[in-house]
């Protein structure tokens, strides 16, 4: 026959409870209808005698800090745990920025703008696109530009050596390059700016200009061979017999030598006479007013962005690698307990009220077993312990039968001072009893103290008691019926 107090559960709860503990590979399951355990595994011998009513899992191993990885809250919520992390590094990156800004010396850019025009005859291969709006070819022109031979040019005309940093760029839809120069100097880079930019006109036109030398030469030469053909067949005219095949072939050659020598001296002529101009400046360079570099925006936002990022790694290291509770938070994130009350904040009123309600919401018995972590919590506390009152029979673990005579346990975890290590040994502890843990209450200065409120018991009869099933009457199978009491018969006694 079931005990009062199961039958007593079973009546206003008949469905099943389940008790699993992963960390010791065995599971229990009351049936609270029919009141029948069932379970698996190496049991101790006082579980049997234990509560069957509450459900609780207690966890296996600690989670991860970073449980999802995906959840832009979980990051965002992170960051803010770190916060002061963070702002630190990011202060930091700023101010190496700020002072790598001052310890890098000024220097000045100065920008001449050459119109390039096309020299000569216009090649087959620059044709006329969206890119390229005249027939010549501007990104060529801009390597050119930068090419060792302008460089030798503009070292020779100032005197000096090589420029230190020449730019040439080239707008889009135009047949302007600009070639900038940056120099510690203003004046400096606007010379060498300037000196380029005519060394750069110089090498085209030179180069040009050997080039349509070439073309003439060798137009000269096509003519003057040409000329001495005309001149072999006009000798050969008079010996060839009139209306032969030999004359009229001779005749055809003749007209076609003619024409080619009309076409070559139109070319030469045409070579002779063309106007070389490789390009005009249209913007001279002047010396700047101001620096084109460091740049304030450029390494303030370099070491505010790296600041940034180097305080997100640190504060993802430090919350991995810290263990130590400081909010309710932490508490559930790392251990994943449920936090009944926070009294670290400041206090609402009625929440002791609340904190007693939670408590006996969540107790399956009357006897609540109270663990502080650390042990001394309530020794160090200089604050003066805040009474709450509860209708439960409070252990603190000062008896060796606590554990065993424990319902469920409640941990009071100071925060500041506890890890989450010690919060998972100490479940582990409870959970070897198979004690369950109904959550966690939070302090810092002022620590709860528990105070068992006794409830007016009301009285029941015996034959109700009885009816009800609360009270088990048997009668054993080794007792026997008692026998009469025969006492001696005094005379005069009736039979």
């Amino acid at each position: 026959m079931a005990s009062p107090r199961r039958a007593k559960f079973s009546r206003h709860f008949p469905f099943r409870a389940i008790y699993c503990w992963p960390h010791q590979r065995k599971s229990w399951v009351f049936n609270l209808a029919d009141n029948r355990p069932s379970y698996s595994g190496r049991t101790p011998r006082h579980v049997t005698q234990r509560r069957q009513s509450a459900t609780f899992r207690t966890p296996s191993r600690r989670p991860s800090p970073m449980s999802s990885g995906t959840d832009l809250d979980e990051h965002l919520a992170l960051l803010r745990r770190r916060w002061l992390l963070l702002v630190g590094c990011v202060v930091f990156g700023g101010t190496a920025g700020l002072a790598l800004l001052r310890l890098t010396p000024p220097a000045y850019t100065a920008t001449t703008q050459v119109l390039v025009m096309p020299v000569g005859t216009q090649e087959p291969g620059n044709q006329v696109t969206a890119r390229q709006r005249e027939p010549l070819n501007l990104d060529t022109e801009a390597q050119v530009a930068q090419s060792d031979v302008v460089a030798a040019r503009a070292s020779a005309s100032l005197g000096t050596g090589l420029p230190a940093q020449v730019e040439v760029s080239v707008p889009p839809n135009s047949a302007v390059l600009w070639i900038s120069v940056t120099a510690a100097e203003p004046a400096a880079a606007a010379a060498q700016s300037r000196a380029y930019a005519e060394a750069y006109l110089s090498n085209r036109r030179e180069s040009t200009l050997a080039a349509m030398a070439e073309q003439q030469q060798a137009v000269l030469a096509k003519l003057k061979q040409v000329n001495t053909g005309i001149d072999t067949v006009l000798k050969q005219l008079p010996t060839l017999p009139k209306g032969g095949p030999e004359r009229a072939i001779a005749l055809q050659r003749q007209s076609v030598l003619n024409r080619q020598a009309a076409s070559l001296a139109l070319k030469y002529d045409a070579l002779r006479t063309v106007a070389v101009t490789p390009g005009t400046v249209i913007s001279q360079a002047v010396p700047p007013s101001a620096p084109s570099s460091p740049s304030l925006p450029l390494y303030l936002g370099t070491g505010l962005m790296a600041g940034l990022l180097t305080g997100s790694a640190a504060a993802y290291l430090r919350d991995r690698l810290d263990r130590r509770l400081r909010t309710a938070a932490d508490v559930e994130r790392l251990t994943g307990l449920p936090v009944l009350s926070d009294l670290s904040s400041p206090r609402e009123h009625g929440a002791l009220h609340d904190l007693a309600c939670a408590v006996v919401a969540a107790c399956p018995g009357k006897r609540l077993l109270v663990k502080a972590l650390p042990a001394d919590l309530y020794a160090s506390s200089l604050a003066e312990p805040l009474a709450v009152s509860a209708p439960l029979s409070v252990l603190d673990g000062s008896d060796v039968r606590d554990l065993a005579r424990a319902d469920a346990a409640l941990l009071l975890v100071r925060l500041g001072h506890v890890t989450s290590a010690q919060v998972a040994a100490a479940v582990r502890q409870l959970g070897t009893h198979d004690v369950p843990i109904v959550g966690v209450v939070t302090a810092t200065d002022a620590v709860p103290s528990f105070v068992p409120l006794l409830e007016p018991r009301t009285h029941t009869s015996l034959g109700k008691l009885v009816a009800t099933g609360e009270l088990e009457v048997s009668v054993s199978a080794e007792t026997t019926p008692m026998q009469a009491l025969h006492q001696p018969r005094r005379p005069g006694q009736p039979t």
